[in-house]
């Protein structure tokens, strides 16, 4: 990190002028590169891509802050949008600065926090706030917000099946059982109304972060990277889609025990967000048939020796997972 060259950007942008910077880093990797920024009294946090970057990251660099930039002022928990610098001349990429959480992510340490994680009750309600996270979002005028061009919402579901399908081919390898019978059921069943939305498009309790103590109150969503302008009802069936209800597993990559069931969440959303949620069955197929092929691009990359996160030589059992279930869920549910 030049911080000369960083603190003379700031400078001409207004931002704590004069005074000296400091950049911590918080995490890098294949994503993003992320540190701590502190000016004077300000703490702010720059997302930058990574040095090794694909083709294409400083365009998702921009999409990111412009979507923050449009909820400024929304009632939508998130980091506020400072500023962004699209030159790649100042530190080496584009990157931006945006706002310091007071907060927790449920990724960092060992478990939930306390007082979540002694007292049961106060669980549902970090599940409902994530819920109305993108109730929220989804509901948000984004053409009034300046987000008009963001998205293709027009025929977004005519596309979905032929652009993932599209997109494996790129790294295809073997054989996805189910993935074909969900194509073809999702191709048969597209919605025929509903209402254009912003979609987060990785939505999780990875990528939310919390207030300290209780009651549960979301702190803002994070990692826009994936959003766009489509069906919100796709947000929502990203975090159903294997939500454990209970008497099953509940100890997934968070501790769920406590938590309401799948039913409960959708009903939430659909009484915070006035969308009705009768074809949520389609919108969880299409949410595993989208993520069966997104983490079958990782494991792609992992089998071919050409990839640096370790995480993603798991992936292979998990894409088949998720491809049997979503045909065994087109196969029984209703038209």
């Amino acid at each position: 990190m030049n911080i000369e060259a960083l603190a003379r950007w700031m400078d001409e942008q207004g931002i704590s002028p004069g005074d000296p910077v400091e950049a911590s880093p918080v995490s890098g990797g294949a994503s993003n590169e992320i540190y701590e920024i502190r000016r004077g009294d300000r703490r702010m946090i720059l997302r930058r891509p990574p040095r090794s970057a694909p083709d294409g990251r400083d365009a998702t660099m921009l999409r990111e802050y412009r979507v923050l930039k449009a909820l400024n002022g929304t009632d939508v928990p998130h980091p506020e949008a400072i500023a962004v610098c699209a030159d790649a001349g100042v530190i080496g990429s584009s990157f931006y600065l945006m706002g310091h959480v007071d907060g927790w992510s449920p990724m960092n340490g060992d478990g939930w926090p306390e007082p979540f994680r002694s007292d049961l009750s106060l669980r549902p309600g970090l599940a409902y706030e994530l819920v109305d996270g993108i109730a929220k979002l989804g509901n948000v005028d984004w053409r009034a917000r300046g987000l008009e061009g963001f998205g293709r919402p027009e025929g977004f579901h005519d596309r979905q099946v032929d652009r993932w399908l599209s997109h494996l081919r790129t790294f295809e390898f073997r054989e996805i059982p189910g993935l074909d019978v969900a194509a073809g059921w999702l191709r048969r069943h597209r919605p025929r109304h509903w209402e254009p939305g912003i979609i987060h498009g990785d939505y999780q309790f990875a990528n939310v972060m919390f207030r300290h103590g209780a009651p549960a109150r979301l702190a803002a969503m994070i990692d826009f990277e994936m959003a766009t302008v489509g069906d919100p009802l796709l947000d929502l069936a990203w975090v159903v889609m294997n939500w454990p209800d209970e008497g099953e597993d509940r100890h997934r990559y968070v501790d769920h025990t406590g938590m309401p069931d799948r039913a409960d969440l959708i009903e939430r959303y659909a009484r915070v967000s006035g969308r009705d949620v009768d074809d949520i069955d389609y919108y969880v197929i299409l949410a595993r048939f989208k993520m069966a092929i997104v983490l079958e691009g990782g494991y792609a990359r992992a089998v071919k020796g050409e990839s640096d996160n370790p995480k993603q030589a798991y992936f292979g059992d998990i894409v088949l997972k998720l491809a049997a279930e979503a045909a065994d869920l087109a196969a029984t549910t209703r038209p």
